[in-house]
């Protein structure tokens, strides 16, 4: 779920993390991770030239692209799949039967391809699904009336009454757009993350918006408190920068190996919901992990030439995790000062709903954050702020619509 990142070819496949960007970026990764949450801290404290934009991350499914192919004048609509080698592009109810045969997803991209045409869409967007007719449902929520819907993990809630509701109800479907794209050809497009959909057309038939956090009572300001606390933890992310060779980075932003071996181990521990409480720890448990990982394809192995081949690939690796154990140590550190900050700038950001959102329990509802938000800088750089630990056990734990 978190290694997909964009495309070398400008495509929004899936966003990295914030504290991720040190990996996989090396040092300026690292670099560009720091100045992200600098100018989202000065955002927050109402500093007016700070350049960032920050989105709402909607749980939506399935994500969907519409929008004109620009090499034969077709509307089109899609999944993630639009970009692929072999791509598969929708124009036709029979198109669809042909790539997407599965109930659920197939009927969803029918009334996509019968609705989405109507906002004379220009280029291509990239959205998520959140409901489609027959998803919303009424429900009592601690004594208040609304219609939920449920696309993937979170519970979205709207009061019964209210005119979204009505919006909602009346729509065939409802898409949150967050990505635009723009070129010649499909292999060739860009993907912008400061879409504007002030040229889309209204209809009954689609709810639509895009993923933009509006701060609607200008509530969401740190105090000075907060400013002087998310400076600090800042300033020592900035200290132990400076302390890691940027050899240790690189190499492991460079390395496809290096890179999926961390990031997979790390991942673990969000499954399990623990957080890296001891750096130091932590990194013998990988040296560890990664050993043993490496031990059992050796063992695996068939013939005598492919095992010594994986025994010498074995020895090189682990020489680097041996060699850097303390420089590694070092950078769990500076990952676990950006967490911090970047919870603080959830935490805030999450003072501000406009939707309720809810996870199911086996007694009924809990109420739960956002997903999440994406921080978008001036160069058009985006990055996620998500809660790992919160969400990933959210997503494991919670009662899915389907599980009823």
């Amino acid at each position: 779920m978190d290694y997909l990142k964009e495309s070398k070819e400008g495509k929004n496949v899936h966003l990295e993390h914030l504290e991720d960007n040190i990996l996989n970026g090396g040092v300026s990764g690292a670099r560009e991770a720091i100045e992200f949450l600098r100018s989202l801290r000065n955002m927050l404290a109402g500093h007016t030239g700070s350049k960032m934009n920050v989105t709402t991350k909607w749980d939506g499914a399935p994500a969907i692209f519409a929008g004109t192919n620009p090499e034969n004048g077709k509307f089109f609509v899609g999944t993630k799949s639009v970009f692929a080698k072999n791509a598969k592009l929708n124009y036709t109810d029979e198109d669809i039967d042909e790539n997407h045969p599965g109930e659920g997803l197939n009927q969803k991209l029918k009334l996509a391809l019968a609705f989405l045409p109507k906002l004379g869409i220009k280029g291509v967007l990239q959205g998520d699904m959140m409901f489609s007719k027959g998803d919303i449902k009424k429900e009592t929520i601690s004594g208040e009336e609304y219609i939920i819907f449920q696309p993937n993990t979170i519970v979205y809630a709207v009061p019964v009454k209210s005119k979204l509701a009505q919006t909602m109800l009346a729509a065939q479907i409802g898409v949150v757009f967050h990505t635009s794209y723009s070129g010649k050809t499909l292999e060739t497009m860009k993907a912008s993350y400061n879409i504007d959909i002030g040229h889309l057309k209204p209809t009954k038939d689609v709810w639509f918006r895009d993923a933009s956090f509006t701060d609607a009572s200008g509530s969401v300001t740190f105090t000075e408190e907060e400013t002087a606390a998310i400076t600090t933890i800042l300033s020592n992310a900035g200290r132990i920068f400076n302390t890691i060779p940027a050899l240790t980075l690189n190499r492991i932003a460079a390395s496809d190996v290096f890179l999926t071996q961390i990031k997979t181990f790390n991942n673990t521990k969000v499954r399990e919901g623990k957080k890296i409480a001891d750096t130091r720890i932590h990194t013998q448990e990988l040296i560890n992990y990664v050993e043993a990982k490496l031990n059992k394809e050796i063992l695996a192995a068939k013939k005598e030439d492919t095992k010594q081949k994986r025994i010498k690939e074995k020895n090189e690796v682990m020489r680097f995790y041996r060699s850097n154990a303390l420089y590694l140590k070092t950078i769990f550190d500076l990952m676990n000062l950006i967490v911090d900050a970047k919870l603080m700038i959830i935490r805030k950001l999450e003072t501000i709903k406009s939707i309720g959102t809810f996870v199911r329990t086996e007694d009924g509802f809990r109420i739960t954050a956002p997903e999440g938000f994406v921080a978008v800088d001036h160069l058009g750089k985006a990055l996620k702020l998500v809660d790992r630990l919160e969400f990933s056990r959210q997503n494991f734990n919670a009662q899915k619509a389907w599980d009823k």
